[in-house]
């Protein structure tokens, strides 16, 4: 039997180990993060991984609160492993991935060396692309850099969310893990080397990259908002609050000079009951919104208790 070691914490990574599981590669392990306070009621739970992996019966979970310790090395060794699995989990030190005798892998999404990194759904909504997949390739010290194994391609719809593109990527990840799992067992693996000239980045998102910027076209303004929905939430300022957008939809109808003339980037169109803003190039319709304190509703909800008015600025 191939004995696999699978690494993952997240929703995303749980297809992946369930699907191997059911193709006859039950992992002999399971590592994952440790259990923390999560939720409202910040209360001490399990990751998603940890969860379906009690469900599966796993004998074996592992949670180190790091993977530089030489401990959890030798942890991985003694489990002696054929191949380890990575899916959405942290930066691997050699010490630890070159303990596989068949290699480690990772499933990453995005079509590899295209957003390579920590957010490459969310920056490839946010960038406009039209499609976007999922790679699989085996690991080396520089990340996301490895030979590649498989890839596989999915459309991205024009109004579709990073949520969206995230719940229909993480099953189009776990066929591919499990072809690649297969692929290894039978020693028909050819890889192909990425090509670095073809480099993309996809860093990790911090506050400010989640800010709106009106004076760009609504055109980009609406692919930041669906780059970022549901989380982390692309946001503006409406005075001293902030508002949080999760859907919008290009206004291809109202231009500005039926709505009174050209207007400041930002500003609030009067719409008749209809949440329009002024982009740089264009104007947005927003669907979706969550005023700070408050939970998430639509625009004409908002609006209906909002104090919100034709030429107020966002910022």
């Amino acid at each position: 039997m191939t004995r696999i070691v699978f690494m993952g914490t997240p929703e995303f990574a749980v297809p992946s180990m369930e699907r191997l599981a059911d193709g006859g590669f039950k992992p002999v392990a399971v590592v994952t993060a440790p259990d923390r306070p999560r939720g409202r009621g910040q209360n001490i739970s399990p990751t998603p991984v940890k969860t379906a992996a009690l469900r599966l019966g796993v004998d074996t979970i592992l949670q180190p609160e790091s993977v530089k310790e030489s401990n959890f090395a030798r942890d991985i060794r003694d489990l002696e492993p054929d191949i380890i699995v990575v899916v959405a989990f942290r930066i691997l030190p050699p010490a630890v991935f070159t303990c596989a005798s068949l290699g480690a892998f990772n499933l990453h999404g995005s079509l590899l060396p295209s957003y390579r990194g920590a957010a490459p759904i969310h920056r490839a909504l946010m960038a406009g692309e039209k499609a976007t997949g999922v790679t699989t390739f085996f690991l080396k010290e520089k990340v996301d850099t490895g030979h590649i194994i498989l890839m596989r391609s999915m459309p991205i719809g024009p109004d579709e969310t990073a949520g969206e593109v995230h719940d229909r990527m993480m099953h189009l990840g776990a066929d591919v893990v499990l072809e690649t799992v297969r692929k290894i067992e039978s020693g028909s693996v050819e890889t192909t080397v990425q090509n670095e000239e073809e480099a993309t980045l996809a860093p990790k998102l911090f506050r400010e990259d989640c800010r709106i910027r009106w004076s760009r076209r609504a055109f980009d303004v609406h692919n930041h908002i669906r780059g970022l929905s549901p989380f982390p939430g692309a946001w503006t300022m409406h005075g001293e609050t902030m508002l949080k957008i999760f859907r919008s939809r290009i206004d291809r109808q109202a231009a500005e000079a039926e709505l009174g003339a050209a207007v400041v980037p930002g500003s609030v169109l009067d719409g008749s009951n209809r949440f329009l803003v002024s982009c740089g190039e264009g104007t947005l319709e927003i669907l979706e919104i969550q005023q700070e304190g408050r939970s998430r509703m639509t625009a004409t909800e908002f609006l209906r208790g909002s104090d919100l008015a034709g030429g107020d600025r966002l910022g």
